[in-house]
């Protein structure tokens, strides 16, 4: 994509941005970084990758502020239909499909989000972590309280698709 200044290279490596993905002119996406079809960047996120890498699975949406860092010997993973919600921070970790970041949740080096789990807002994740599938966690340090219902996980999955068709809206502005 040539749309704006947001693509850096760093260390020969060039982000990698599938045609049918959606990256907002104002995020930025540096170095290692690959973004399958179908995912979408918004405002202001940032994807940097520029000690390891950084994957963003299909139909994944990372919202508004929110910062994806891929530190030294520690990737970043975004499975498909992963929800990173707006200024939440993902520092070295996989984060599983389905699964939804709440806003302002911070997940530290690898910990690993189990498919269709939910991080509640404001919660920290520590580093190495492993969170079960289905599973809801919050707090600081965050815990296991139960498991996600399954509206919960139709609700999530509601979010994603409206994301989707809304960045389809976008991508052909």
């Amino acid at each position: 994509m040539t749309r704006g200044g947001y693509i850096t290279p760093f260390g020969g490596a060039t982000p990698v941005i599938h045609e049918k993905a959606y990256v907002d002119i104002s995020a930025r996406i540096i170095g290692n970084v690959s973004i399958a079809a179908g995912a979408s960047i918004w405002p202001g996120a940032v994807l940097r990758a520029d000690s390891d890498l950084i994957r963003v699975g299909e139909r994944a949406a990372v919202l508004d502020l929110a910062l994806i860092e891929a530190p030294e010997n520690q990737s970043a993973i975004l499975e498909e239909e992963a929800l990173i919600s707006h200024g939440a921070i993902i520092h070295g970790a996989l984060i599983g499909a389905r699964s939804l970041i709440g806003i302002g949740a911070i997940v530290l080096d690898g910990a690993v989000i189990g498919t269709g789990s939910i991080v509640a807002a404001g919660s920290l994740v520590p580093p190495g972590m492993d969170v079960p599938p289905n599973s809801l966690v919050m707090g600081t340090p965050a815990k296991r309280v139960r498991e996600t219902t399954p509206e919960e996980r139709e609700n999530m999955m509601k979010q994603l698709h409206g994301l989707y068709r809304k960045s389809r809206i976008y991508l052909k502005a």
